[in-house]
């Protein structure tokens, strides 16, 4: 009886990994890019990946973020929020990481599920009436660290892909530069053919 049960637990586990496996590719489809870093409603998600994203906003009132079996730092030191505050909802399933944000912010956490964001700043300078952050929505399995400054373990992780990214964005341009080098050279002989003005009879096709 207690092999069953286990046996039991375990294929229900595995079913749900898979189900939840399914639904994050489902989310990739239909969240779609990354907001561009100004925007004042932003979108940031990270499926089966890190989350990079650095808001430099100057009237921020919101946005989504969604992570599905990832997670990383998402970046508000720079952004300035709306005189009437902001919302973030946020979507996690086994992920999280940190939120940064100023000292001078006010954050207010209201998220449901197996989950949570805690407020680890040590000094919270924020004034009576300031604008507030209102983090709402659902975490499972995961949860987020609203901090001012990145731990160690996420500084090494945030330096480690921005050096990554800076690599593919070198590659890339080396390897576009190389295709289009090579059709502006070949592109002349190309265009130098011209067709034979007295070809010879006996190739001609057959009719």
């Amino acid at each position: 009886m207690f092999k069953r049960i286990i046996r039991l637990i375990v294929v229900g586990w595995i079913v749900s990994m898979v189900v939840g496996a399914i639904a994050a590719l489902r989310a990739r489809q239909r969240i779609g890019p990354n907001s561009f870093e100004d925007a004042d409603e932003i979108a940031a998600s990270a499926i089966f990946g890190p989350l990079d994203y650095h808001s430099t906003a100057s009237n921020l009132r919101g946005g989504t973020l969604e992570l599905w079996y990832g997670g990383g730092v998402l970046d508000l030191r720079d952004a300035t929020l709306a005189p009437e505050g902001a919302t973030l909802s946020v979507k996690v399933v086994f992920g999280g990481g940190q939120v940064l944000v100023p000292a001078d912010w006010r954050v207010v956490a209201n998220v449901q599920g197996l989950g949570g964001v805690q407020d680890v700043r040590e000094a919270k300078g924020y004034a009576e009436g300031s604008p507030t952050l209102t983090i709402e929505g659902t975490v499972i399995a995961g949860g987020f660290a609203v901090q001012s400054e990145l731990d160690e373990g996420s500084a090494k992780f945030y330096e480690g892909v921005t050096t990554a990214r800076h690599a593919i964005d070198d590659a890339t341009k080396k390897a576009t530069d190389a295709v289009a080098g090579t059709i502006g050279t070949a592109r002349p002989d190309v265009l130098e053919v011209e067709p034979d003005p007295d070809p010879d009879p006996e190739m001609a096709p057959a009719t």
